[in-house]
């Protein structure tokens, strides 16, 4: 049984975006403010974000019944659901695609992967099923994350993993979470272009300004064609990195759980700040550097008792 579709992303022309645009706003939809679009609404099962460059993005659970009974009888008159290549044809041109896990997360690593895909690859990585891993089960993104390691290879994806105390140590020279996040872009951009040095693009999610990942590439870098997007997971690369960033992330946190002897959470909620207080209590304050990145606010929140 075919996987309900959960995101699409198609160029529409400057006419058929003006259709799209008037239907929307002539639409029963709550209205949203999204960075670089001329609309963006919210439904109740799905959200349609119209950009200014023409693209328009249809997530949710809710994305296939729009696009096949609003989007393509009233907006494209075309049925191209299914044929992707057609619909965009610049996820299948070869590129790569930079995502990474872990900067929500108190416990455990930031991990950055790059990914280079082609045409081939990218119809492979689909059929595998990756698609943005916030739309995945921990369950699902392992096992999708382990077969397309399994059908990259070592040459088509590359990974940057930062450690809690080497993240705290970089946090304590600039303060700049952006900055760390470029730095392992960059690093993940760098690594990919030793084993494909051909790759002319890398596209990575909206996250800062352009120049922090530019000013931290070396010269190889440096000759890439660079594109950030907000909601860069719709590109096949992007989402396959993602998928293989959150998955390290699991494996990761896994095995500093074990290490330490103490199940640490996911996320900051108040299940980490409990996980975090019976981690000091038995190892220390000092020592909890070694498994959360200690800029969250959870470490007030952890260490007050031991400040009173």
């Amino acid at each position: 049984m075919a996987t309900p579709l959960r995101s699409y992303t198609l160029k529409l022309t400057p006419e058929q975006a003006e259709k799209l645009a008037n239907l929307l706003n002539s639409g029963n939809y709550i209205k949203t403010a999204v960075p670089y679009t001329t609309i963006a609404v919210k439904a109740e099962n799905f959200i349609a974000n119209l950009y200014t460059s023409g693209k328009v993005l249809i997530q949710g659970a809710g994305t296939e019944e729009f696009v096949k009974f609003v989007l393509e009888p009233q907006i494209t008159g075309e049925a191209l659901l299914g044929n992707e290549e057609a619909v965009n044809p610049e996820a299948f041109t070869p590129h790569m695609g930079i995502d990474e896990s872990g900067k929500g997360d108190y416990f455990g690593p930031l991990v950055a992967c790059s990914v280079y895909t082609d045409p081939t690859l990218s119809k492979r990585m689909m059929d595998i099923g990756a698609k943005d891993c916030k739309a995945l089960s921990d369950k699902q993104v392992l096992s999708i994350g382990e077969k397309l390691r399994e059908l990259l290879g070592p040459n088509r994806y590359k990974l940057v993993a930062i450690g809690p105390e080497a993240y705290n140590r970089m946090y304590s020279k600039n303060s700049n979470v952006n900055r760390i996040l470029s730095w392992a872009h960059a690093r993940a951009i760098e690594n990919l272009l030793e084993s494909i040095p051909s790759c002319p693009k890398a596209v990575a999610d909206q996250f800062g300004a352009e120049w922090l990942i530019k000013s931290a590439l070396m010269e190889k870098g440096r000759s890439i064609i660079l594109e950030q997007h907000h909601k860069a997971e719709s590109d096949i690369a992007v989402a396959a990195a993602s998928v293989i960033a959150r998955e390290q992330f699991l494996l990761h946190l896994a095995k500093l759980s074990q290490t330490c002897g103490i199940q640490l959470p996911k996320g900051a909620s108040q299940a980490v700040i409990d996980a975090a207080k019976s981690y000091v209590a038995k190892h220390g304050p000092d020592a909890l550097g070694k498994v959360a990145k200690l800029h969250f606010k959870t470490t007030q929140s952890v260490l007050q008792q031991n400040l009173l």
